[in-house]
């Protein structure tokens, strides 16, 4: 049971990132330009946010 909902979550993460570069790949190339304009620590810190938001969701999901 928890491989079939790793994946499924694995699904989930990978529909939602396709859906910017499918609705709109310009700016998702503007996106990504200012992404490498960012220092390593900026990057890291967008990365531990995006990490405690996804945690607080599911927590708050997660019966």
């Amino acid at each position: 049971m928890s491989t079939d909902l790793f994946f499924g979550a694995l699904a989930l993460m990978l529909v939602i990132e396709g859906l910017l570069p499918l609705i709109n790949p310009t700016l998702w190339r503007q996106v990504f330009a200012r992404m490498l304009g960012m220092t390593d620590g900026q990057i890291r810190f967008v990365g531990l946010s995006s990490i405690l938001v996804g945690v607080l969701l599911l927590a708050l999901v997660w019966p």
